[in-house]
């Protein structure tokens, strides 16, 4: 996530928060129904119940995080009507935040906003851009097993995949899986992806994509092949990677 659009979003979140007398940091529903890009408050309603059966799982007391209230609010012409609406302590908004689907950006942002007490957009990234490369690294780790699983259907050797793997490393980097790992030192026993860069992971699971996309597209079924295909696509994300000054 960019920092302009982090540093954006704190400002949004922190401009809704609210204290109680006993400075208690607090948001209403209704204004993270807003933040959260919920349209229908109906929709919204039902996040917020699997928000409240995850609190009482958890332990907690539901009536301590969430509070109802009413609100007035203008509709116009100076006139103004009742709605309900429901003070939420941070845990809350938290818990309502992982209910949520963290593809869309200002929910992946307030899972790891209301995670954190803090205030510092500078934490507030740091966390995001880690909660990112722990998503791309668990992406990977699904599309490999996919890969090798395929590859073992096709071959009917285990071995395969790992020779397969390293020669599409050794594609996409210029250097074999061990020169890379002595490079950024990583011991020989750890696997390479868990010291890449976000950037890097995504590669490599965008060229295992493709490369599981063409095996069953061609029915490909030597392993020759399969390694052929896979340094290919390697080679072709390491071009465009360079061509974009990465």
């Amino acid at each position: 996530m960019k920092k302009e659009i982090i540093k954006s979003l704190t400002e949004d979140f922190e401009s809704y928060a609210n204290k109680t007398e006993n400075g208690i940091e607090f948001w209403f529903a209704r204004d993270l129904q807003h933040l959260l890009g919920y349209t229908e408050w109906r929709n919204f309603a039902k996040v917020i119940n699997k928000a409240k059966t995850a609190c009482e799982t958890s332990g907690h007391n539901i009536a301590d995080h969430f509070v109802d209230v009413n609100k007035m609010v203008s509709i116009g012409s100076g006139a103004e009507r009742s709605v309900d609406d429901i003070m939420l302590t941070r845990f809350a908004s938290y818990l309502i935040a992982q209910n949520g689907d963290p593809q869309k950006e200002a929910i992946a942002f307030a899972q790891n906003y209301f995670a954190v007490q803090t205030r510092k957009a500078e934490i507030i990234e740091k966390r995001i851009n880690d909660w990112e490369r722990l998503q791309a690294r668990q992406k990977l780790t699904l599309s490999e097993k996919e890969l090798s699983e395929l590859i073992f259907e096709r071959t009917g050797n285990d071995k395969n995949f790992g020779m397969i793997r390293s020669k599409g490393d050794q594609a996409l980097f210029g250097l074999t899986t061990g020169q890379m790992k002595q490079r950024l030192g990583v011991k020989p026993n750890r696997p390479l992806a868990d010291f890449l860069p976000t950037i890097t992971i995504k590669a490599k699971d965008f060229t295992t994509e493709i490369t599981i996309f063409n095996i069953r597209d061609k029915d490909i079924s030597k392993g020759n092949r399969i390694a052929w295909e896979h340094i290919r696509n390697n080679k072709a994300v390491r071009k465009l990677l360079l061509e974009r000054g990465i």
